[in-house]
């Protein structure tokens, strides 16, 4: 809250000293990365005042504000560079890969238009959930290393311009997969963008929980992904979601604790500030459980056994890093175990499509199916 102290402080002191946003817009800098304003004397009172024999003199040192910087205009030319980072670019990539591998995955035909279809939609509602998270938490990135050049928070785009981005591209995304990819998936995208806005968000600030929650998010898009090719959830997507929701929990332990001086200073309520015990069990009782999902594969006939026997060294080595973060908690083990959940994702993706049990690579034509109705 030390930005927002700061700016009462200015407020008071120095009403003139808002904080200004083309043209009315206010937005938060960090005061240490701030030149202080130089100090307005009003000469002409001070000369009158002197000449009349007055004690008022000139300070020898007078007190120096710290100002607020005005937002610069939106360069127009830096706009989608702008839109891309409001996504949080890297992020939404990596969801439209997970929803990708679910339509990869599942036992129905591919079809080119709603595979490009569903991977389009699902783009465009995480940017537009990235956006609406951005604008909600820009007193707080503000006061965070990792995040205080974000731009909202320099100002390179207004509040208003960002929410009718989100809004527009929540609107269009959400439209592309009703009409262009069915019902189901597009329910489940709504879902995720409510969940995610409105619910992970503000519980950042006020429970750990937020971790679990996150995670529900996080397992959605493989759904989106599966219900998009086949129309339904069958054991196959549930069991993806299952194995997207654990992946999380040593992925992003490993990550807050090293970003702990920030989430603290930013007041989150994160289980690698309030509860660095829970934090390290939790990280290694998930890549276990990652184990345990992937022994399932087979078993729910998802996959041929080959599956697990190729993924259960990756779920050992992951095992062993989360146990190493678990006994000695640091940077260095921390860093190793994120750093191979980027790795593990993926390689598990990959080995899941490669031994799926179920292939279809064309949709059967109409007099193939007429065919198969007679006999």
């Amino acid at each position: 809250m030390f930005a927002l102290k700061v700016y009462k402080h200015l407020a008071v002191l120095h009403p003139q000293n808002h904080i200004r946003c083309a043209p009315s817009i206010y937005y938060y800098v960090n005061v240490s990365d701030t030149k202080p304003s130089p100090p307005v004397v009003d000469t002409v009172n001070v000369e009158h005042e002197l000449s009349n024999g007055s004690s008022t003199s000139l300070p020898h040192k007078p007190k120096q504000v710290p100002a607020w910087r005005p937002t610069p205009s939106t360069d127009s030319s830096n706009l989608i560079n702008h839109y891309l980072k409001l996504s949080k670019i890297r992020l939404t990539t990596l969801v439209v890969i997970t929803s990708m591998a679910g339509y990869a995955v599942a036992p129905a035909p591919f079809e080119w238009s709603t595979f490009t279809l569903c991977a389009l939609g699902t783009g465009l509602l995480s940017g537009a959930a990235n956006s609406i998270n951005q604008f909600h938490e820009v007193p707080f990135d503000a006061q965070m290393s990792r995040t205080k050049n974000r731009v909202l928070v320099c100002g390179r785009l207004t509040p208003l311009h960002s929410m009718l981005f989100a809004a527009a591209s929540s609107i269009t995304g959400l439209g592309i997969l009703y009409y262009g990819v069915n019902g189901l998936t597009a329910s489940l995208g709504l879902a995720n963008l409510i969940l995610y806005t409105s619910i992970y968000t503000p519980m950042k600030r006020i429970s750990i929980l937020n971790t679990w929650v996150g995670s529900i998010v996080g397992a959605i898009p493989p759904l989106m992904g599966w219900s998009a090719c086949a129309g339904t959830l069958g054991p196959g997507a549930w069991l993806m979601a299952a194995l997207l929701y654990s992946w999380q929990f040593p992925h992003f332990n490993a990550l807050s604790w090293n970003l702990r001086p920030d989430y603290s200073r930013a007041g989150y309520r994160m289980m690698a500030v309030t509860e660095p015990v829970l934090c390290k069990k939790v990280a290694l009782r998930h890549t276990i459980a990652l184990q345990a999902f992937s022994t399932l594969a087979p078993v729910l006939d998802t996959t041929n056994w080959w599956f697990l026997l190729e993924v259960t060294p990756l779920n050992l080595y992951f095992i062993y890093l989360a146990y190493k973060f678990y006994k000695d908690a640091s940077s260095s083990t921390s860093r190793k175990l994120f750093r191979f959940s980027l790795l593990h994702l993926p390689l598990m993706m990959i080995l899941f499509l490669l031994n799926k049990k179920k292939w279809f690579v064309f949709e059967k034509t109409e007099d193939e199916q007429s065919i198969e109705t007679v006999l």
